[in-house]
């Protein structure tokens, strides 16, 4: 149930304290008997608060400790781009990892104080320095993404460019929480003392100038059409300005950096949260949307995005990937004809009826953006995206753009499709449910502590002993992913016209399910609440 200020603006008494949140980081150290102050690389890294002692400075230099001492074992001798998004922790977290890279002769790539690096820009230095040089380089970005303001958040991104795999976190970790029980073996310069050996590095002019190898940008510009773009208080914010002065169509939305978030609306569950593919959280520029053609949000590191149209408003992640998909692959004839759809297993069925009318391959692989990585990088994929608002795909060229997700990415190509076609994406997701039916999709979120979210990762179709879902006979019970049989974390329970999946965050204490129905919207009721039962019973 929702919160009752959710979608209403921010008040004084939501907000953090961020000199406490601050002083926190520096002055708790965490308990290394006690889990939930260990090292926990989720899907995107480790990410927690200073006030439970989840995120402090003793988690991040041992975790840079082990950075550095894992990409010794991998034989990766290049320099290591770090990037920060505007979350209060970021900064000092970023300073902490400067200190250890520094100390351990680690030639690091980073921007100055007072500037911000999206996600896909420092995925896009990454890989644009591996295709010059024969020495691989890797990458730190400290950021929770779209975590409320008292989170904190680092991952590591190994010389793919794209997020670490379990092989590679599971060996950081391991090695992180080791070194908060030995502290000495961590070695650590003053930041104070090395502020100026620090090699400065422009991810943005680059990254801006580059992106005419991914989009058609000419289309934009000539459109005379209007995007808004809302940076969410994150660090797009001088990407869109930038971009606005290259002459593209662009208005940004709110400039505003305040590590408070105190202009952002409520998130369903009361938080603030810069989550741009939440209704509430998208409420101020929901309300805004006649002013724009197009407008756009994105989360705090720009990896995700939200797209809002003056005739729908803000649409559901999988309908804008659906779209997307439709369009690119009839508008990019630079990519091979072999490349495939990718999509996660809790993205929406009708990617599915997408792909097959394209004639193109589909690759369902668990959640995690991890995986598409092999795909985007030897161009087998020409698209990979996540229900959660995340995607990225190949140049015009079929070449690799980013490895790792890419808001700002898909917030422009918004514009492309409206600029080439004359219609908002909104518009071209009414034509594909007229031509493939409706999909009724929701997620939701319950409560879960760690003990419970461990014992869900591991359910397998052994745990699912009920033959039906919502009036249906169950035709599949899924663990691992058919794309690359990777296992889910999870289960995937199917049926002909339903099916829900349920697995646990990789972010918060929480567990997610995701349901889908192509019969209705009360149907799709009736498989959350069947799946909420199955789960709830499996978790006692």
């Amino acid at each position: 149930m929702a919160h009752e200020r959710a979608g209403l603006p921010a008040l004084e008494s939501d907000l953090i304290d961020v000199d406490t949140l601050i002083a926190a980081y520096y002055d708790l150290t965490p308990d290394p008997d006690d889990p939930d102050q260990q090292v926990v690389f989720g899907t995107s890294g480790h990410r927690g608060s200073s006030l439970d002692t989840a995120f402090n400075e003793a988690h991040i230099a041992a975790t840079t400790q082990a950075i550095v001492e894992y990409r010794a074992a991998q034989g990766t001798t290049g320099p290591l781009f770090i990037g920060k998004d505007t979350h209060a922790l970021s900064e000092p977290a970023w300073r902490t990892a400067i200190e250890v890279l520094h100390a351990n002769g680690v030639h690091v790539y980073a921007e100055r104080e007072d500037e911000y690096t999206p996600t896909p820009a420092v995925s896009r230095a990454i890989l644009r320095h591996n295709a010059a040089n024969s020495v691989a380089a890797d990458g730190i970005v400290v950021t929770p993404s779209h975590n409320p303001p008292r989170d904190g958040g680092f991952k590591y991104n190994p010389p793919t460019g794209g997020p670490a795999d379990t092989d590679a976190t599971s060996v950081i970790a391991a090695r992180a929480n080791e070194l908060l029980r030995d502290p000495a073996a961590i070695r650590r310069t003053p930041y104070e003392r090395i502020a100026g050996e620090v090699a400065r590095y422009d991810y943005r002019t680059p990254y801006c100038a580059e992106l005419a190898e991914v989009l058609n940008l000419d289309a934009i510009r000539g459109s005379g059409l209007i995007h808004g773009a809302d940076p969410m208080g994150g660090a797009a914010v001088q990407y869109w300005q930038h971009l606005a002065e290259l002459g593209l169509p662009i208005e940004v939305v709110n400039p505003t950096v305040d590590p408070t978030w105190r202009f952002m609306t409520l998130d369903t569950d009361g938080k603030i949260r810069m989550d741009c593919s939440s209704p509430n959280a998208m409420a101020s520029l929901v309300q805004q949307r006649d002013r724009y053609s197009i407008a756009t949000g994105n989360d705090a590191d720009s990896d995700r995005h939200g797209i809002v149209t003056p005739d729908a408003g803000l649409m559901n992640p999988n309908a804008y990937l659906a779209v997307a998909i439709n369009y690119l692959f009839a508008n990019r004839p630079g990519w091979s004809p072999a490349a495939g759809v990718g999509k996660t297993l809790v993205s929406s069925s009708l990617i599915d009826k997408v792909a097959g009318k394209l004639g193109r391959r589909l690759v369902e692989v668990p959640v995690g953006f991890k995986w598409f990585v092999p795909g985007l990088t030897d161009g087998s994929i020409g698209f990979g995206g996540e229900e959660s608002a995340g995607a990225s795909f190949l140049t015009l060229a079929g070449g690799t753009w980013t490895t790792d997700k890419d808001g700002i990415l898909l917030a422009l190509l918004a514009s492309e499709i409206l600029a080439v076609t004359g219609r908002t994406p909104s518009q071209h997701y009414a034509e594909l449910e007229a031509e493939f039916g409706r999909s009724f999709y929701a997620r939701v979120d319950a409560d879960a502590d760690r003990a419970q979210k461990a014992r869900l990762s591991q359910l397998s179709a052994e745990d699912v002993t009920v033959t039906e879902l919502a009036g249906e006979p169950i035709t599949a019970v899924l663990s691992h992913a058919p794309g690359n049989g990777a296992a889910i974390g999870g289960i995937k329970v199917t049926t002909d016209t339903a099916w829900f999946a349920a697995r646990p965050s990789g972010t918060e204490d929480k567990y997610k399910i995701y349901a889908e129905s192509l019969k209705g919207a009360d149907h799709l009721t009736e498989v959350q609440s069947a799946a909420k039962s199955l789960v709830d019973a499996a978790l006692r």
